[in-house]
């Protein structure tokens, strides 16, 4: 499999840059691979890079986007954060991707066991530990716990359930963020040129749902 062009780019619609990954997913599921010569891709690419998708994902050791999707080298922008949430930052690197580079598709990639989703159920416990800039990190997801969080439900890691409902309200209101603070990603998509879609990594399967 070679390296994309800026030939093959401009083919590529929104719905077939998911499909391709969802197929790379269902290959790492499965244990297989592409035939890649990634020498080759980084001689294909010296020049510049055309990739086809920008995915929005955790810091977490266990998800980057290359493997978990299968693609190569100058297939995707990969952007990672703990937690997966949108700032001004990263919306500019998203603006590049899609409208300077030309990808076709957005992915906010939330995973099961978030340690930065933990962090923000147990902040009490985290501030505790000192660490101003991972404090103002975990204190972002503070209002979506409180919009999902039910009467007389505990708030703590060890309650599962909520922290998987924090999990996949976060990758929405993540998206909902792209679209009202990106004129420029919401024009794009509103244009057909792109998707912004969500999607969640199962850390025990490799599976990736699409949201």
């Amino acid at each position: 499999m070679k390296a994309h062009t800026h030939e093959t780019q401009s083919t590529i619609t929104p719905e077939k840059a998911l499909e391709f990954l969802k197929e790379g997913n269902q290959r790492f599921v499965n244990n297989l691979k592409a035939n890649r010569d990634l020498l080759e891709q980084v001689n294909a690419t010296r020049e510049g890079q055309w990739p086809f998708a920008v995915v929005l994902s955790c810091i977490d050791s266990r998800t980057s986007a290359e493997l978990i999707f299968d693609q190569g080298l100058g297939d995707i922008f990969s952007i990672r954060i703990a937690g997966n949430f949108v700032n001004q930052d990263i919306l500019g690197s998203m603006e590049f991707g899609c409208n300077v580079a030309g990808s076709k598709l957005v992915v906010v990639l939330g995973h099961t066991k978030c340690g930065a989703l933990k962090g923000g159920l147990d902040a009490a416990q985290i501030e505790g530990l000192g660490m101003d800039n991972l404090n103002h990190l975990i204190n972002h997801f503070d209002p979506i716990i409180k919009q999902i969080i039910e009467d007389g439900e505990e708030r703590t890691s060890k309650n599962t359930d909520l922290l998987e409902r924090l999990n996949h309200q976060n990758v929405k209101s993540a998206i909902e963020d792209i679209r009202k603070q990106s004129s420029t990603l919401r024009k794009l998509e509103q244009e057909g040129k792109i998707k912004i879609v969500g999607a969640n990594y199962d850390v025990e399967t490799g599976a990736v749902s699409w949201l």
